[in-house]
């Protein structure tokens, strides 16, 4: 492919084209000095993409949306949200743009989106732009997320624009190139059903079947069958996030997608010590978000989702909100079953061990753990080393073993499978001390500790020699942590 020819990249405009009701054609704000900051070479490659030809001019013009192919339309999407809890009926890319849709490998579509590009129609007060801190915080959490394992909307680049953007301080501007499935949310639905038009809802909802949920569209009711499809997308991708320790930080309706992607990497983090009230969101003043709320949360959107829905289930409203009831309440038990499943895994007991004895043994471990404040990720790890038979460095987190070591007694007679814990307990984390030193750095000019961070992520399940620091818990003296959206 050659970017400078453009004659082999193709941005379909399929969201725009049928949906232009959710749809504003806007165009990027120029740059006045483009920089590539990082690219994502492998998913480059995995988009047709040719990684040395989007480092030119007429490649970086495509990565900020200022220099697309023939025929291209850049959209803003229309959307609402509950956030915080608060209702707002028109939100919107405000700094944001679908370029368009790119054929993968594979065949399968792909939204290529802007975060950053300039000030929309739905931008509000906001001046539209991003710095390039928090873009490579998303660049960095989607990619730890990505080599998870966890359904994650990716990061192609980071874009410095040379353009400085007004925070607290003058910081330098960047643009994100991301890539996901498809950027419908919740908040679309709840967007479309505000505009009171169930052609408008109808065809929403067959635009999301097609693209994420096809099999749906065989059911005797195919917009309940979504419905049903993505809470189960949901309750899975949520297990997977309090399995690794991850804290989203802005659950609003607007950030649930309908594909199941984990998407809009802000105020996020993963869990240091054991806490469920874990909070590091510094807009999240009242804990909705925290750790342990975050499957109630989940649920509370999908509701959402259902309300915005009810049009398309049934004529007769009393029975659609029924029929809406009996879906979500599957969210409970789908979320339940997936955390247990994945919980005996990490402890390596993935066969051999009913569900009330394992829901039995994790309470109490979780207690053990908030009461001696130890390091989640740390812990999991050290763990496959006790079913080996060493058990010091699992037990040294612990100023009192004892209570520990009873439970350890207990846990080591079922046989644990250090293999499979080596597999599922991940090495490498995003760690909330190294991402900031890295993105300091990054901001400061020099990418190398970033370049080392994404090298130690790209691998987390797998020890490797000379990485040693990426592996251990905050040192004390990193203090109280908060991240910020960066709007």
């Amino acid at each position: 492919m050659s970017v400078d020819a453009q004659s082999t990249v193709f941005l379909d405009g399929q969201f725009a084209r049928e949906l232009p009701e959710l749809a504003v054609p806007w165009q990027a704000e120029q740059a006045p000095d483009p920089r590539l900051v990082v690219l994502n070479e492998p998913l480059a490659a995995e988009l047709g993409l040719d990684p040395e030809s989007l480092g030119n001019a007429e490649g970086l013009g495509l990565l900020i949306g200022t220099a697309l192919p023939h025929g291209a339309t850049p959209v803003a999407q229309g959307y609402a949200g509950h956030q915080f809890g608060s209702y707002s009926p028109r939100l919107g890319d405000g700094r944001a743009l679908l370029l368009g849709e790119i054929a993968d490998a594979e065949g399968r579509l792909r939204d290529l989106h802007l975060k950053g590009s300039g000030r929309t129609p739905f931008a509000r007060r906001g001046d539209g732009l991003a710095t390039l801190g928090p873009m490579l915080r998303e660049y960095v959490i989607s990619e730890a997320m990505h080599a998870l394992g966890i359904p994650t909307t990716r990061s192609l680049a980071v874009v410095a624009t040379g353009r400085p953007v007004s925070r607290e301080s003058m910081l330098p501007g960047a643009v994100l190139t991301r890539v996901a499935s498809s950027h419908l949310r919740v908040g679309s639905f709840q967007y479309a059903r505000a505009m009171d038009n169930q052609d408008l809802l109808r065809r929403l909802a067959d635009h999301a079947i097609a693209r994420h949920h096809p099999g749906t569209a065989e059911g005797q009711n195919p917009y309940l069958a979504l419905f049903a499809a993505v809470v189960a997308a949901q309750a899975s991708l949520v297990a997977q996030w309090m399995l690794v320790g991850f804290i989203h930080g802005v659950m609003n309706t607007d950030n649930m997608t309908i594909s199941g992607e984990g998407i809009d990497y802000g105020p996020c983090a993963f869990m240091d010590v054991f806490d469920p009230a874990t909070v590091y969101s510094s807009i999240d003043e009242a804990g909705r978000y925290a750790y342990g709320n975050q499957p109630l949360v989940a649920q509370w959107n999908l509701a959402r989702l259902a309300e915005a829905l009810l049009p398309l289930f049934h004529e007769d409203q009393e029975r659609a909100v029924a029929l809406a009831q009996e879906s979500l309440g599957a969210f409970h038990t789908r979320y339940s079953a997936a955390w247990l499943a994945g919980m005996k895994t990490k402890l390596g007991l993935a066969d051999g061990l009913d569900d009330e004895s394992a829901t039995s043994l994790t309470g109490e471990l979780f207690t053990l753990l908030q009461e001696a404040r130890v390091d989640y990720t740390s812990f999991f790890r050290a763990l496959g080393t006790a079913a080996r038979g060493e058990a010091e460095s699992a037990r040294s987190m612990f100023p009192v073993p004892a209570a520990f070591d009873a439970w350890l007694e207990r846990w080591r007679a079922l046989e644990p499978d250090a293999d499979l814990m080596d597999r599922t307990n991940p090495v490498y984390i995003p760690r909330n001390h190294l991402v900031e030193e890295a993105l300091a750095a990054a901001v400061d000019g020099d990418q190398e500790p970033l370049s080392r961070l994404l090298a130690a992520l790209s691998t987390p399940f797998q020890e490797r020699p000379g990485l040693e620091r990426f592996a251990v818990a905050a040192p004390e003296g990193f203090g109280p942590y908060r991240t910020f959206c960066g709007t």
